[in-house]
């Protein structure tokens, strides 16, 4: 049965309305869940239990460290993911047709940094005017909350979905990409990915490789009567970053030659992220280590990349007289270590998607616009690794990232009713056969 019934349309994109204060209590739920690295166990139990009760086929998904090196879509990692996992929800319809679907979001968050500095708790959902406050709140806990009650809205609608349909609640996005690697290297694959992270309503046309390091660099301890006698870890360390912006520099010059990329004002964009150095308040350091990350363009080898990173820090290292007192920093791949992709122009999907935004933004909807997003998205896993069309799509946030993180309901609604008519038109729906709306999905 084809969607683009106006009747259908209307159905959907009013039963996403009916429901639209449930989804910002669920919302407000996953936020108060503090699922930093290594801690999304409650976060996880809470997506689990609501796919349950909703009638999905749900699993628990273990990262397997085995495969870390082995398959090439995971990214070096330096922790335990004892109590890490991905949650799976699939529903197959009895008799299949159509185009399959994963909607894939991320429930790991990163650190808030000084809570004092929020206006309101960080994990205490806050909502005024248009906007919920909280860490999460818009990556990408709102695509979270957008895909379940998206499929909810079809469903309520007297539809249901004709092709399989899988919601991947994954983790470690935020570091590695490895959950959504999991599910990759488990064969959960289908004919498209669509990802609801927070792009202020545009599609990613592409995005950047990323490379996570850190750089361990050594000097030599000494009292402060002999201070001329010692090299400070923390000063040479400090003479390194200063170096690797030359390196900044030399990748994003390459911009011009990339396709999508030449407006994009800092593909390469490193960060450093955290600095920890010195062991005593009176003693010249004897180490520090800094962790960053950096980007590259598609169609590059994350590999040859980190190889030439590593290069430039022994050259930089043998050609500064500071540095030079120094033993050879190490650098280590402690996160992302992956390619960018290229979402191609023209793809069916996307002009599904295209004509889901339009439909939900009636009378008037604004065509559907794309951008390059130069940072790591787990779209990426997919599309290189899989050839799978992966479309990353979602609501305005503000501040991820950043204190005072922050979604605007009214645009994560229209990202539902967007998200609900894209997969009722790229599955297919037919009307349910009996009365028990759970038991469909």
């Amino acid at each position: 049965m084809n969607v683009r019934s106006e009747a259908h349309r209307r159905r959907i994109l009013l039963a996403v309305d009916d429901a639209f204060e449930k989804q910002v209590a669920f919302l407000s739920d996953l936020v108060r869940c503090p699922s930093l690295r290594g801690q999304e166990t409650e976060v996880q139990k809470l997506v689990e239990t609501a796919l349950r009760e909703r009638g999905y086929l749900v699993a628990r998904q273990a990262i397997d460290t085995a495969l870390i090196g082995q398959h090439p879509a995971f990214s070096p990692a330096t922790v335990n993911y004892e109590n890490s996992w991905n949650v799976i929800g699939v529903h197959t319809p009895p008799i299949a047709h159509g185009r399959s679907l994963i909607l894939n979001a991320h429930v790991d968050i990163v650190p808030t940094a000084d809570p004092d500095r929020w206006q309101h708790p960080p994990f205490t959902p806050t909502r005024r005017g248009d906007w919920l406050y909280g860490r999460g709140a818009g990556d990408m806990k709102a695509g979270m909350s957008a895909a379940i009650f998206a499929l909810d809205a079809v469903n309520a609608a007297g539809l249901e979905l004709t092709a399989p349909i899988q919601i991947h609640s994954v983790v470690e996005e935020e570091i590695t990409g490895n959950g959504a690697a999991m599910a990759l290297a488990s064969g959960d694959f289908a004919d498209a990915v669509l990802i609801p992270e927070p792009t202020d309503e545009k599609l990613v046309r592409a995005n950047s490789g990323v490379i996570k390091f850190a750089v361990t660099v050594h000097g030599t301890p000494a009292h402060p009567r002999e201070v001329s006698s010692g090299v400070s870890a923390i000063e040479a360390a400090i003479r390194m970053i200063d170096h690797l912006r030359k390196l900044e520099a030399r990748w994003n010059e390459e911009r011009a030659t990339k396709p999508f990329f030449d407006d994009v004002e800092n593909p390469a964009a490193l960060t450093i992220g955290t600095v920890k150095g010195g062991e005593w308040i009176a003693s010249v350091a004897s180490s520090c280590c800094f962790e960053g990350r950096i980007g590259f363009y598609p169609g590059d080898n994350p590999r040859e990349r980190a190889k030439e990173f590593e290069a430039f820090v022994s050259v930089m290292a043998a050609d500064d007289p500071l540095l030079q007192r120094c033993p050879e920093p190490l650098v280590q791949w402690v996160g992302v270590v992956q390619a960018g992709y290229t979402l191609a122009p023209g793809s069916e999907a996307e002009s599904v998607l295209e004509r889901a935004h339009v439909a939900a933004n009636a009378p008037d909807g604004p065509p559907l616009k794309a951008y390059v997003m130069a940072c790591y998205l787990d779209a990426a896993l997919y599309a290189v690794h899989a050839g799978i069309p992966s479309l990353v799509y979602g609501p305005v946030a503000e501040n991820i990232h950043a204190v005072d993180e922050r979604v605007s309901l009214s645009s994560l609604r229209r990202v539902t009713k967007t998200l609900a008519l894209f997969a009722a038109e790229w599955c297919g729906v037919r009307p349910i056969s009996n009365n028990n709306l759970a038991a469909a999905i």
